[in-house]
């Protein structure tokens, strides 16, 4: 058994305004018990040290203790993009995405690549990573094994392709079909690894390949759905010219039967209110990449207006059109994001979201996101003081919606001070 003591803070509902109190748990001399990788206490340290009798003790007072962050969206892939200057989406993924992408064919490379990925999601306090590899399903197996070397949970799906794309890069419809259900027979539910069905984007796949999608979607109705949608107006136009019998761009994946509650889109920025209706109905998650939209100039997605009209909403880093690792990073930029859109990002909501938030998102609330009892032991410990700017700052934080804003806006891998995946202790040094 271990005794993580510290100031512990979990939401149990999504905040609503920048003082709800009841949407929160919070100890300020706190602890969470662990044994076999999963939390067994929670709560006050003198209740929960009742049942520590032999438990290793691990004290990060004054530091406070919350459940791993859990990112929903980025390219393992495409770390060696990152900051790759002046192109908007298409371009940049033809400039500088895809000839990234073609280095995966080769296994070496593969396993790299997965190595120095997860070191920085471990780095950056992210314990849950929701994948898209390339086309090549060897950088989905470097992947998967990776993160159970590490006994991470994770989702990741090998990308279909089979068109506007670099040789290569593309599969066919029955190829990509074929090596994900390979996949899923292999990782899928082993350990803590779920393979997510991944068609890039509708540009990038033929009818055929979205009907094998879809056709995959069925046959594994518990497998995730990951895929890109409205991320900037070049793309929409270019989709539609593709397939122009659909209706608008969420059409074609309605069309193909990939919607519903475990369908994550990517953007989902530029949505008209057909779309908007439809998510809903479906439960299908819009997933927010604030750093990415930025950065490419895509737009502003509406966080407000999605969540009024009841769609089911996550936040993601997108790596590597995304600029940084850090979740707080991802937030502060979100932060601004809204503020652009004359919506407020509060403290609470920011770090509901990629705890509790994101894990509702991907269905898996009961085992991640919460710090529950029974739940899998992923946890970050953060220092609001951890640089001597975030210090000074901190002599003035009263509240611990204030100090959350700190560390949202202020803080980044520094601030991890450790970071447990089931339990045991993996930030890099």
């Amino acid at each position: 058994m271990k005794l993580l003591r510290g100031r512990v803070l979990r939401f149990v509902a999504e905040p609503a305004g920048p003082d709800d109190r009841d949407s929160y748990l919070y100890d300020e001399d706190g602890a969470v018990l662990i044994a076999a990788g999963r939390v067994i206490g929670c709560g006050s340290y003198d209740a929960v040290r009742a049942q520590a009798v032999g438990a290793e003790v691990i004290d990060h007072r004054p530091n406070l203790i919350m459940p791993g962050f859990i990112d929903t969206h980025l390219h393992f892939v495409q770390m060696q993009v990152i900051a790759s200057w002046g192109a908007q989406l298409l371009d940049w993924l033809n400039n500088y995405t895809f000839p990234a992408e073609t280095q995966f064919a080769d296994p070496a490379h593969s396993a790299r690549i997965a190595s120095a990925f997860f070191d920085e999601m471990l780095r950056h306090g992210t314990t849950t990573s929701v994948a898209y590899c390339s086309s090549h399903p060897g950088s989905a197996e470097a992947y998967f094994a990776e993160a159970a070397a590490r006994n991470m949970r994770v989702i990741g799906g090998k990308v279909m392709m089979d068109r506007n794309a670099p040789e290569a890069l593309c599969d066919t419809a029955q190829r990509g079909y074929d090596e994900t259900k390979a996949l899923i027979g292999k990782w899928h539910g082993k350990g803590r690894a779920e393979v997510a069905i991944t068609p890039r984007f509708a540009i990038t796949s033929s009818p055929d390949q979205l009907a094998a999608a879809g056709a995959l979607a069925q046959a594994f109705p518990d497998c995730p759905v990951q895929t890109h949608l409205s991320e900037n107006h070049d793309e929409i136009a270019s989709t539609l010219a593709l397939y122009p019998a659909a209706r608008d761009y969420l059409d074609i994946y309605e069309t193909y039967g990939l919607l519903g509650r475990r369908s994550l889109m990517g953007h989902a920025i530029h949505l008209n209110p057909r779309e908007i209706a439809v998510m809903a109905e479906t439960g299908t998650v819009a997933v927010f990449c604030p750093t990415s939209n930025l950065f490419l100039g895509s737009g502003l997605y509406n966080e407000a207006g999605l969540a009024a009209a009841g769609v089911r909403r996550a936040i993601a880093s997108d790596i590597g059109g995304g600029t940084n690792y850090s979740m707080l990073r991802t937030l502060d930029e979100g932060y601004k994001v809204l503020a652009l859109r004359g919506q407020k990002l509060s403290a609470l909501k920011s770090f509901y979201w990629i705890t509790l938030g994101n894990a509702l998102a991907l269905g898996r609330e009961a085992e991640i996101g919460s710090l529950a009892l029974g739940s899998e032991a992923d946890v970050v410990v953060l220092n609001a003081a951890a640089t001597p700017a975030m210090a000074l700052r901190h002599e003035r934080v009263e509240t611990l919606a204030e100090e959350l804003f700190l560390l949202q806006v202020l803080g980044d891998d520094r601030a991890i001070v450790q970071t447990y995946v089931a339990g045991e202790s993996r930030k890099p040094q």
